[in-house]
Formats: C-alpha cells, sequence, structure tokens
C-alpha cells in the first residue's frame, strides 16, 4: 500500500463542524471530510457539491435546492434532504456556531428561516428576510449525520460524506485520514493522508525541504526561502483576512468623522508593512481584499489614492474636528492573532505622531478575553483586530450595519450604507449586487469606520513539479484536488 502523505500545518485539531471559523488550518480538516450544498471555487466564486443545482425567488426569500442522490455518510448512512435539513437546523440554535467571543453567528442569518423537504432530493429555505448572498453562509453548512452530530466525541470520530475518512480518532495535533472510495466527486489522487501539527512556519518549511511532508502550507515568505533549492512547486498568494484597527464610532473622538479620516490619512501602509513584515502584505485601502465580492482592483486610481499617506491634512482634519493641539488614543493590543500585532501597534504610534495622535497602549494577553472585549463593545478608543470573512456582505452586516448591531460593531452608523445594503440583499443578479457593494465601499472609503491596514502574504508548497497546481483565493488547503503525491 502505498505510504500516506504527510501534511504540516499550525494547528491540527477538529472542532464543531458548525462553528464559525475563518482558520484556513481548520477549514482544510473539515472539507476534506465534510460536504455542504456548495463550495467555493478556486477563484471565489460557487460549485454545486451536495446541491446539484439551486435556484432563489427574485425577492431572494426563498431558495431551493436540488440535491445529489445516492450520496452516503463514510459510515453508510444515507445522505437525503431530511439529513440537511437536521443539518440547517442545527446552525439556527443558539448554543451553535460559536467563534472566538461571539456566539450563534449562523443564527442572525438563518434564525427566523423555515427549512421544508417535499422530497428526499429537495430542499427550501424561506428567509423572513431576503438574502441575496445565502451561499456566503450555506458554504459553511456542512451536511452532519443526525444519529452523531451532538455527541460529546463527534470532534474524536468525525463522520461525513467528504473526499476523505478519519482512521482512529482524530487526536488533536495529528490525524490520519485514507480516501474515501464511494466519494460522489471521485476518489481522490492521493489515496492516505497524516495532518501534523507544527506550530512554526521555519519547521513546516524545513519537513517540506527534507522530504519529510509532501505539504506545507501557511508560510511566510521570508521563512518559504528555504525551499528554493528543494524539488518543490510554491505558490505565494495573498491571506484574504485583513489586518485592521477596529475604531469606537459610539465615543469621542472617533464618533466624529473627520478624526476616523485623519488617522487613515496618517498612516503609512507601505511603510508599516516594511517595518513589520519586511514587506510580506498587501496594503489595503478599502474594507475589503481585492478578491472579494466587490473589492477594490489591485491598480484601481481610487485605491492608489486611498493609500497615499498625508500627515499635513490628518493634522488639519483633526483641527476642524476641535483638536489642535492632537489627540490623546487610548489602544488596546492583544498578544496574538495577529502575531505582530505589538510591533505593529508601536510602528503606527511612531507614524500617527507626526499628525497629532497620541498612542496609549494597554496590552490584554488573554486573547479570549479581548475578543470578548471586542465583542462586548468595552474597547476604549481603537484596538487591533481583523476582519476574516471571504464574503463582503457579511463584513457588511455584522460589522457595518448599526441596526443588526453585530458581534464585531463599534458604534458606528451611515444611512446611505445601510439604505445601499438593503437594496443589495434582495438583488439576486450578481453583476447588479457587486456594482451595489461598490458603491457602499466607496463611501466607506471617505467615511472610513475602520483604520484599514494591510492583508498578508503568505506561501504554500507540495512536492514535486506541478505548475498547475494554486492554493484557492481563501487560502484553504483543498485536499480533494491534489495532484498525486509522494
Amino acid at each position: 500500500m502505498t505510504s500516506p502523505i504527510e501534511i504540516v500545518q499550525a494547528r491540527v485539531e477538529f472542532r464543531d463542524p458548525h462553528d464559525c471559523t475563518d482558520s484556513a488550518d481548520a477549514r482544510a480538516l473539515l472539507a476534506a471530510v465534510f460536504d455542504a450544498l456548495v463550495r467555493r471555487r478556486a477563484d471565489g466564486g460557487y460549485v454545486s457539491a451536495l446541491a446539484s443545482s439551486w435556484a432563489t425567488t427574485p425577492d431572494a426569500r426563498d431558495w431551493t435546492f436540488k440535491l445529489r442522490r445516492g450520496v452516503s455518510f463514510h459510515d453508510g448512512t444515507p445522505f437525503n434532504a431530511g439529513v440537511m435539513r437536521y443539518s440547517i437546523e442545527r446552525m439556527m440554535r443558539p448554543d451553535i456556531g460559536a467563534t472566538l467571543g461571539a456566539p450563534a453567528v449562523w443564527r442572525q442569518y438563518l434564525g427566523t428561516a423555515s427549512v421544508e423537504t417535499p422530497d428526499d432530493a429537495t430542499l427550501i429555505i424561506r428567509l423572513a428576510e431576503p438574502i441575496a448572498d445565502l451561499l456566503d453562509i450555506l458554504v459553511h453548512g456542512y451536511a452532519l449525520p443526525p444519529h452523531l452530530a451532538d455527541l460529546e466525541d463527534f470532534a474524536l470520530h468525525p463522520i461525513g460524506t467528504g473526499a476523505y475518512r478519519v482512521e482512529g480518532p482524530a487526536t488533536p495535533g495529528r490525524i490520519r485520514m485514507t480516501a474515501n472510495p464511494s466519494y460522489w466527486g471521485g476518489v481522490p489522487e492521493n489515496p492516505g493522508l497524516v495532518w501534523r501539527e507544527v506550530p512554526r512556519p521555519a519547521d513546516r518549511a524545513q519537513a517540506l525541504a527534507e522530504g519529510e511532508a509532501a505539504i506545507a502550507t501557511r508560510l511566510p515568505p521570508t521563512d518559504a526561502q528555504s525551499l528554493d533549492d528543494a524539488r518543490v512547486t510554491a505558490t505565494r498568494y495573498m491571506d484574504p483576512t485583513a489586518i485592521i484597527f477596529l475604531l469606537n464610532g459610539a465615543g469621542r473622538p472617533f464618533r466624529v468623522q473627520r478624526v476616523r479620516r485623519a488617522i487613515n490619512l496618517a498612516t503609512d501602509r507601505n511603510a508599516l508593512i516594511q517595518a513589520v513584515l519586511a514587506g510580506a502584505a498587501r496594503p489595503l485601502g478599502s474594507l475589503v481584499s481585492e478578491v472579494h465580492m466587490a473589492g477594490d482592483p489591485p491598480h484601481d486610481p481610487a485605491v492608489s489614492r486611498a493609500l497615499e499617506s498625508n500627515r499635513q491634512e490628518a493634522r488639519q482634519l483633526l483641527g476642524e474636528a476641535g483638536y489642535p493641539n492632537g489627540v490623546p488614543i487610548v489602544v488596546d493590543c492583544p498578544t496574538s492573532l495577529p502575531d505582530e500585532a505589538q510591533a505593529l501597534t508601536a510602528a503606527l504610534s511612531r507614524q500617527v505622531a507626526a499628525a497629532g495622535f497620541r498612542l496609549e497602549v494597554r496590552t490584554i494577553a488573554d486573547r479570549t478575553a479581548y475578543a470578548e472585549t471586542v465583542h462586548d463593545k468595552k474597547i476604549h478608543d481603537m484596538c487591533v483586530f481583523d476582519s476574516s470573512p471571504l464574503s463582503t456582505f457579511r463584513v457588511l452586516y455584522e460589522k457595518i450595519d448599526s441596526r443588526s448591531m453585530g458581534a464585531w460593531w463599534q458604534g458606528y452608523q451611515n444611512e446611505a450604507v445601510e439604505a445601499l445594503l438593503d437594496t443589495a440583499r434582495k438583488t439576486t443578479d450578481l453583476d447588479a449586487r457587486t456594482r451595489l457593494y461598490r458603491e457602499i465601499l466607496t463611501i466607506l472609503r471617505n467615511d472610513p469606520p475602520w483604520l484599514t491596514l494591510y492583508n498578508h502574504e503568505l506561501v504554500a508548497a507540495i512536492a514535486g513539479d506541478h505548475p498547475r497546481w494554486r492554493i484557492g483565493t481563501d487560502g484553504v488547503l483543498d485536499v480533494a484536488a491534489l495532484p498525486a503525491l509522494k
């Protein structure tokens, strides 16, 4: 029997498949074992998975999915509409869908929906409010076996319909999988996988270079340099998670638009990237990255203008806002996630001081407590954070819309943005909806709710010469689509 190929990544641990996570490590494991109704294409769009087709009504309220027939879970349990109904209704529960510091993420979208199954191959979701971007939520709605999913040890013995099945307990740190011979998408090229947790990226790169592993993911470019002379295929890509500072829009000074604009103008993103990350990031002048729906093309003149630093104009805006002598700012800063948070905050403090911002930093080591502070809207004036959903709709709804007061919303309000978002929610035409989001993002560039900074650049690599292989725009390793590796 062919030896299994080894994958080294920063973390190897199964979690509840319906937790809300944008961790590429966690999602790679989940996507190997489980399927949802749809899956994300490499270019960011959607293709069929357990749903062979889908359609929605013109108002984006009723969604009908035709399901694949003949699909079974790894233990032989048949998949059908009833199973999918159970899985969607499980996502609606208040105890499901947690992310760091925020419970029931999916419930805010699906909690008032009804699910119907007129036959074994048809699923209908009826929404109380239109969501034209519903697939952005359902891509995380993995089909789970109803008789197992709520057992305490399900994460140790996960059973899905996916391309790979887990062999033995899914012990954190090292997980073994074998190819599913009955996979509806075709048997994958590699018959066996071993996932091994290697926290340090330099060690992951070394394991690949020395032939101990066949795949290494999420490598900073500086660590990936050790692969230059190895027989590997490396691809450099942009992590869609944005590194930002959330601004407290509920209290002074950032309740004032001029002050929010001023700190964005006072920031030299390219200089920060060079100082903190040795240049391994792309500056971000919008709320979402270039790979998001309606994201700015990298060479758009509007983007270039948004990225320009102008401390003289920033100081003028502060004076107009009532701070001619500058303004003190209290900053909350974690020690991880992002790992460069402290160095970043120190570098930013030096930059914006020239425009009159005097930063006082308060460091919080407990990352869960830090997230709960943000979730509870108890930050000081600003805080280091990230924005991770690869969904423009979710970013706007969960973090910008003052009416939803989502988990990460921090007091910002713009009625013009909210009116356009209402229109986008019921606009099923993709091009028309994209134009609406671009209009929203233009408004938010001039009235920024956050200080946007950058997206990391990372490297993923596999053993051998495979020039056609690329990692998807979401940065998640798709093991079902890998070429045959040794």
